[in-house]
């Protein structure tokens, strides 16, 4: 007569301990990807530019948080992946069957390391990483006003408050092609395009362009015709310092935590509902409009203007559907809805990597870890390519950051039925 055993709590202690080990490894793995990516980055953007080293291992440090929150999902199913194919591939796994014990002692210890991941990673990607890019950006804005060099990019647009920069090529100092659009003190709107610039540190004064073969129009709003220009072999344009640090002071949803997005949007949400009303009102006036004249018929005042009529109502009616696209609370539901399926991503991964796990024959480890890294990639592209989707196409912000989540459960859990099935 056999035995059937649930449950062995020194098998549990075992596969846990396991998991934490290849977890461990993962995450090495994972934090060291990351982390040059972000050495490269700061590469391109700031060690080119002359930026004191100490200010320069500041950033790394407070990019750590964000560098931590992604690789802890991703190290669980790679950990897990690999001590399960391990067990597999050393027949372990099929000994603890054959002995009377069930696969509890396996879905166990994973989902309770699945659970505890995710919660770390939740409390890092919501408290740490916000305080973490916070420090950064406003460390990052001290670094850029005292080195102004920073602050343009070949072929990049860059506002400040009344002014935006558009460059062509950037080598070093000298700047090809450059596009200024700005607005005086009394009210003029100016453009200026040169053929080249040559950018200079004022210091406290700001932000010093030096531009050769420049012309200039300025137009008053009130008066569109009424213009003049004017152009000149040589011109110094300035961008003050209290425009340098007004125009990256406001906090991103990076930098606030769960609660403040939700806050936000909910701000959001209701300052569009009262724009909206407003630009239905208009619809609504100018469809009741058009049926009147419509209805009227010809001899009707206004029936030889119902085309134009027409012409307004779609308009307003476009306007509407614009304010309604409003990419500001997209981006701020998709980082709420990211700061929970991220995290949640290290319970989602447990159910996928059992089952596949199982699948091992040999090199149980290699091949783990060799599946996991693959998932991984696959995971990154629908989460981000989902975030962009979101933010750029208006596609539901809960389904395109919960829908990898959803996928990787739903496959995980078919493959787990699969398996005790069998």
């Amino acid at each position: 007569m056999t035995i059937r055993r649930s449950l062995s709590w020194t098998i549990i202690r075992y596969i846990t301990g396991e998991i934490l080990f290849s977890f461990f490894v993962s995450f090495l793995f994972f934090f060291f990807i990351f982390f040059v990516n972000q050495l490269l980055l700061m590469a391109q953007q700031i060690l080119t530019k002359r930026v004191p080293v100490q200010q320069v291992v500041l950033l790394i440090l407070y990019a750590i948080p964000q560098i931590m929150s992604l690789s802890a999902p991703f190290a669980s199913l790679v950990g897990v992946l690999m001590t399960i194919g391990r067990l597999a591939s050393d027949n372990e796994a099929l000994v603890m069957l054959s002995s009377g014990l069930s696969y509890k002692n396996i879905f166990a210890p994973s989902l309770f390391m699945g659970i505890v991941i995710s919660l770390a990673s939740f409390f890092t990607n919501d408290v740490l990483m916000p305080a973490g890019t916070l420090q950064y950006n406003k460390l990052y804005r001290k670094i850029a006003v005292s080195t102004p060099a920073l602050e343009l990019e070949s072929n990049s647009v860059k506002r400040y408050r009344d002014t935006v920069i558009v460059t062509g090529n950037v080598a070093g100092n000298s700047i090809d092609n450059i596009f200024i659009l700005d607005k005086t003190s009394n009210g003029e709107r100016r453009l200026i395009m040169a053929e080249n610039a040559r950018l200079r540190d004022a210091g406290k004064e700001g932000l010093s362009l030096d531009l050769t073969n420049a012309f200039i129009q300025s137009s008053k709003e009130v008066a569109k015709f009424d213009y003049d220009y004017a152009s000149s072999a040589f011109l110094r344009y300035w961008v003050s310092q209290e425009d340098l640090i007004q125009s990256s002071t406001s906090i991103s949803p990076r930098e606030m935590t769960s609660v403040d997005v939700y806050r936000e949007v909910v701000s959001k949400r209701m300052a569009l509902r009262v724009l909206l009303d407003a630009q239905y009102n208009k619809v609504l006036g100018q469809s009741l409009g058009l049926e009147a004249s419509l209805r009227e018929g010809p001899s009707g005042a206004a029936w030889n203007t119902r085309g134009a009529m027409e012409a307004d109502f779609i308009k307003e009616y476009a306007v509407a559907a614009n304010i309604k696209k409003d990419r500001s609370l997209s981006q701020y539901l998709l980082e709420f809805y990211k700061k929970f399926s991220l995290p949640f991503a290290a319970f989602a991964f447990v159910f996928l990597s059992i089952p596949l796990g199982l699948f091992a024959k040999r090199s149980g480890q290699t091949v783990g870890f060799l599946v996991g890294v693959v998932i991984s990639v696959v995971y990154w592209v629908f989460l981000f390519g989902g975030q962009t989707l979101g933010l750029r196409s208006g596609y539901s912000p809960f389904l395109t950051m919960w829908f990898p989540d959803i996928l990787t459960m739903g496959i995980g859990l078919v493959l787990c039925i699969k398996r005790i099935r069998k």
